[in-house]
């Protein structure tokens, strides 16, 4: 079997196999959802309800603010008995919408389609923007906006990114194993949304079953396999390996004719096109060394992440960090006192013996993150103006296009804190060019 790839890239541990042959499980809703008004990149949306409302299952409850943004809904009936600011996943204070869950499950009146695959472009970017779906693989990209390039962009290609590289997270896994029509529905009619000529699903090859299942429903959507790399899923990667073509530097993936989305997005898309549904769950995976029964759950949004270690059998041994995420690309947590959001993938339990830290040593000019860096990048460059604090020399090295896949950190022989300084360039670009703008 012929397998597609990129250059560069690196092969940790994947430990997926404690969680990807568990089916998915549906929890039940807790008695209290905290719901944040910012689940996606953009304007935070605006509340549309107050204190003492009483609200149905599906009923929008946060107001999109501008283009770059989304609307939220409420995932079970119940009361609302506050608005206001609770811990985020993201590390900060996000005002939210605290919803009391009433348990009857009292759903709004939902718009379905028998046949959504005959619906006009418009008419599924409309469902889609309804149901405030947004990138699930962890981005929180509005969908809307992704399917809404400039109107001189030809669209050749639609990609559903079936890889899922990160070391842990088997999400994607099972939904594909599980919901394949589904997921063949959504990939259509997000194809037929952007205008895409051609139809890919790439998936890694540790996920044949992934494979079989969706070439069942396929049609004339293409199924190709991936070689098991990380960041295998990181957008341009999958845009080089699948097509050949690169996106430009500082550019978007419209600017070589793709449009790439994720698994749980095209799920989301064809509940929302076809029965009406507003993204108010989403299967993640809860999993690591210090989980009791690591698996995969259909939750409600604004499920506390407590909430979920439990609903897999709590922890054990002597919690090192919890991350919101994979191991990889994911955040760590202060606190389990956050809610699940659209955009979270997994949560990650490690011990404390695999969050050990590391003391850097010099660098030996191996080049081996040079070597692996699968955006063309010399991180080690980046990494050393950074620390002299010479943005300009940072930006002009490229650390703009930095992907903050971590391999240069994790292939570092001296445990060099690269994929830091880099971010810390990346800030002090970004700042100095809107102080200019300002």
């Amino acid at each position: 079997m012929k397998k597609k790839t990129f250059w560069g890239g690196i092969h940790p541990e994947y430990h997926k196999q404690v969680s990807s042959e568990t089916s998915i499980q549906l929890l039940p809703a807790p008695e209290q959802l905290v719901i944040p008004l910012q689940q996606h990149v953009g304007s935070s949306a605006k509340p549309m309800v107050k204190k003492g409302d009483t609200v149905l299952a599906g009923q929008r409850i946060g107001e999109a603010q501008g283009f770059v943004s989304a609307h939220v809904h409420a995932p079970v009936s119940g009361t609302v008995v506050a608005i206001e600011a609770r811990p985020h996943s993201h590390g900060k204070m996000v005002q939210s919408i605290i919803l009391d869950n009433d348990g009857e499950e009292t759903w709004t009146d939902l718009e379905s389609h028998a046949d959504p695959i005959q619906l006009s472009r418009d008419q599924i970017k409309q469902a889609v923007t309804a149901a405030g779906i947004v990138g699930m693989g962890g981005a929180g990209f509005p969908t809307h906006v992704k399917l809404s390039p400039p109107a001189d962009a030809e669209i050749d290609y639609f990609i559903l990114n079936g890889s899922e590289c990160e070391p842990f997270l088997t999400a994607d896994h099972r939904m594909m194993v599980e919901f394949a029509a589904d997921v063949a529905l959504g990939t259509r009619l997000l194809a037929k949304a952007i205008g895409a000529k051609r139809v890919i699903i790439g998936i890694e090859t540790n996920k044949m079953d992934a494979i079989q299942s969706l070439r069942k429903h396929a049609g004339n959507i293409d199924i190709v396999p991936l070689a098991v790399k990380y960041p295998q899923g990181g957008e341009k990667q999958l845009i080089k390996a699948l097509t050949g073509r690169e996106v430009p530097s500082n550019g978007l993936p419209y600017e070589c004719g793709v449009v790439v989305q994720n698994v749980g997005t095209a799920l989301a898309a064809a509940h929302a096109v076809r029965d009406g549904l507003p993204l108010t769950h989403r299967v993640i995976t809860v999993t690591g060394e210090c989980v009791q029964r690591p698996g995969n759950f259909l939750v409600p949004i604004g499920t506390s992440f407590q909430q979920m270690i439990e609903a897999a059998g709590g922890t054990k041994g002597t919690v090192g960090k919890v991350i919101s995420g994979g191991p990889m690309m994911g955040t760590a947590q202060i606190t389990t006192d956050v809610p699940v959001i659209k955009e979270t993938s997994g949560i990650l339990v490690l011990s404390q013996e695999q969050c050990a830290p590391t003391h850097p040593l010099a660098c030996i000019k191996c080049s081996r993150c040079g070597d692996v860096c699968p955006a063309y990048l010399l991180p080690m460059r980046i990494e050393r103006a950074a620390i002299l604090g010479r943005w300009d020399e940072a930006e002009d090295y490229g650390a703009m296009d930095c992907i903050e896949c971590g391999c240069c950190s994790y292939i570092c022989p001296s445990k060099r804190y690269l994929l830091h300084y880099i971010r810390l360039a990346k800030n002090q670009i970004m700042s100095a060019k809107q102080t200019r703008s300002s």
